[in-house]
């Protein structure tokens, strides 16, 4: 028999310690007989305001990964969501497929499915039909993000054409960041002639202002809980449409 709730799909989702906002947009697509169990990655409250608070991040949150998932595999979930993006691609534009290699080898998982940025942030690009050209990046990192942004960009065959910033004291106050302040840099960069905005951070919540902001500007608008979330989805064969998350979800 299936599990009662999870009939359809089960997620182990790992995010951040002191992220508020992954659960929260992840509950809000989630189909009927999908399941999320969330474990978290402990990682410290850090400052960020300082240039070398994202490498301090990506290091927390890499010693502190294996453990999360193996905790939430315990579960016996279908996959693994990464719900947190710049561990995808820092350091590498491949680091979400070396990772998955990598816990398949310490956990001895050989079969294990890493959903991460990484694959899904090029798979939704593709979805709407933007196979090149340039597209426009809101970060929570700041400058410091930006060779890592740019390398995974091209990589993926794009040009990093702008980058707005919305750097937060802290990481658990990314999430505090309202839609007034961020409706501002997304037109921004709609007005710099990028075919998409592409939306890093999964701490801030971007969800619900992409999906407004795509209807009102006429270009697609890709937050990256969103993407992941999507790309766990299909990949694993659920396509229900869901409202309120954008074209992505409803019609793709």
């Amino acid at each position: 028999m299936p599990d009662v709730y999870g009939y359809r799909l089960k997620l182990g989702v790992v995010t951040p310690s002191v992220n508020t906002v992954v659960q929260y947009e992840y509950d809000q697509m989630r189909p009927k007989g999908v399941t999320n169990h969330l474990a978290r990655i402990h990682v410290p409250n850090i400052v960020t305001r300082d240039d070398s608070a994202l490498q301090q991040s990506v290091s927390d949150l890499d010693s502190a990964l294996d453990a999360a998932v193996e905790r939430v595999l315990s579960a016996e979930v279908d996959v693994v969501v990464l719900g947190v993006s710049i561990e995808a691609i820092y350091g590498d534009p491949e680091a979400g497929q070396r990772i998955e290699q990598r816990l398949r080898a310490r956990l001895d998982v050989p079969d294990l499915r890493l959903v991460h940025a990484g694959d899904a942030i090029p798979a939704a690009l593709r979805a709407y039909g933007i196979t090149d050209g340039p597209i426009a990046l809101l970060t929570p990192y700041g400058p410091a993000g930006e060779p890592h942004l740019g390398a995974f960009v091209e990589r993926c065959g794009y040009k990093m054409h702008a980058v707005r910033h919305l750097v937060s004291p802290s990481l658990v106050q990314i999430a505090h960041n309202p839609p007034a302040a961020i409706r501002p840099l997304v037109e921004e960069l709609a007005d710099s002639g990028a075919q998409a905005i592409v939306q890093f951070g999964a701490n801030l919540p971007f969800g619900p202002v992409a999906s407004q902001a795509e209807a009102d500007l006429g270009l697609p608008v890709i937050a990256v809980n969103t993407a992941t979330y999507w790309h766990a989805l299909r990949t694993s064969g659920i396509t229900d449409q869901t409202d309120g998350f954008g074209r992505l979800l409803a019609e793709h």
